[in-house]
């Protein structure tokens, strides 16, 4: 078992990465000292591992909630549906939450928890790739709006993540590229030493080798506490976490949360930046075709839809990054290394998202 710790003083918190951890009588329990438990789950995660968890914690007063499966159930009405279950079962301020899924399951839980008595523990169970790499750490919780992604949340730090990486077996091959779009973008925008061990052990990441699968996961969690640490709520250094997804929750925004997984909108961010990136002279064209060839060999260039470059900026003025009416963005100033800036020729955006959007 490989352990990371988050260190925010009296927030900090352990993010145990290994496999079969879920199955281990002994790990969950050590870290969930709550008697009353409240374990969110979806209708695929649930029937695989909850059982694993509940039989680790049988000694407690557990109760679980299944939701629906899949971004577009990341909603305001299903956090209702888990505070009620809080408030019908007379939950206190020592009880906790533990999220079984993915990142919707991780955000929507989290946000019930920060919500519940204004605020209640919670601990990340992450079972997806991406959720293990990125949203399960930073504290990020939240859920959708029909005019953008993520627009209603708070920051509530969980008191651990443990990341079973046993779960990625049974992960939809589609699910797992779509969680390397999240370890390319630590990459790129962090460490270009990874980008080219990335490049080398790809293969090995989709074959899901456990040693070269518990480095990139261990790796990408470090990157984002080191950043997490410097900037918790997003003021500054945290924003570059959020490079492609500018443009991503656009796309996912403009198909209403069911046609594109959340990795794989990044991914299509991740090469519109790059492309806008060389336009105002910061990378190369070969260092974007690097970064699309990558991409590609993840199964992750999907051309973005074509919704018109009007439409696209409409979507992108939503983002909560946006100030002053500006559009900021994360650009590339070259491979492993970025800037969050609204610094940039109107007409290059503009003919960026002609180019990608139509």
């Amino acid at each position: 078992m490989l352990k990371l710790d988050v260190a925010l003083a009296d927030r900090a918190y352990p993010i145990l990465i290994g496999e079969s951890l879920l199955s281990d009588a002994r790990t969950v329990p050590a870290y969930v000292s709550a008697q009353d438990i409240l374990l969110v789950t979806n209708t695929t995660v649930g029937p695989l591992y909850a059982d694993r968890v509940k039989q680790s914690l049988k000694d407690r007063r557990l109760v679980e909630v299944s939701l629906p499966d899949g971004e577009q159930h990341k909603t305001l009405e299903n956090v209702s549906r888990v505070l009620d279950v809080l408030v019908a079962n007379r939950y206190g301020r020592d009880s906790m939450v533990l999220a079984l899924g993915g990142g919707v399951v991780g955000d929507l839980a989290g946000f019930a928890a920060a919500c519940y008595q204004r605020g209640i523990a919670f601990a990340q169970l992450p079972t997806t790739l991406l959720s293990q790499v990125d949203s399960s750490v930073g504290g990020k919780t939240g859920v959708n709006h029909p005019g953008g992604k993520n627009l209603i949340g708070a920051f509530h730090q969980p008191r651990v993540v443990i990341s079973d990486t046993a779960t990625l077996q049974t992960l939809p091959l589609r699910e797992l590229r779509a969680g390397l779009a999240e370890v390319i973008k630590y990459a790129l925008v962090f460490d270009l030493d990874f980008l080219a061990w990335l490049e080398a052990h790809l293969d090995a990441l989709l074959g899901l080798e456990p040693e070269p699968l518990a480095h990139a996961i261990h790796r990408s969690c470090e990157l984002k506490a080191q950043v997490v640490l410097r900037d918790e709520h997003e003021q500054g250094e945290r924003a570059l976490l959020n490079f492609g997804h500018t443009f991503g929750h656009a796309i996912e925004t403009a198909t209403g949360y069911t046609q594109w997984l959340h990795g794989e909108a990044v991914a299509a961010g991740m090469l519109i930046a790059a492309d806008l990136s060389a336009r105002l002279g910061l990378i190369s064209a070969p260092d974007v075709q690097r970064v699309r060839d990558l991409l590609q060999r993840a199964g992750l260039a999907t051309p973005p839809p074509r919704i018109g470059a009007e439409r696209a900026r409409q979507y992108l003025s939503m983002d909560k990054k946006v100030k002053g009416g500006r559009i900021r963005l994360v650009l590339l100033e070259a491979l492993g290394r970025a800037r969050f800036t609204a610094d940039y020729p109107d007409d290059a955006l503009a003919g960026t998202l002609a180019a990608h959007f139509g």
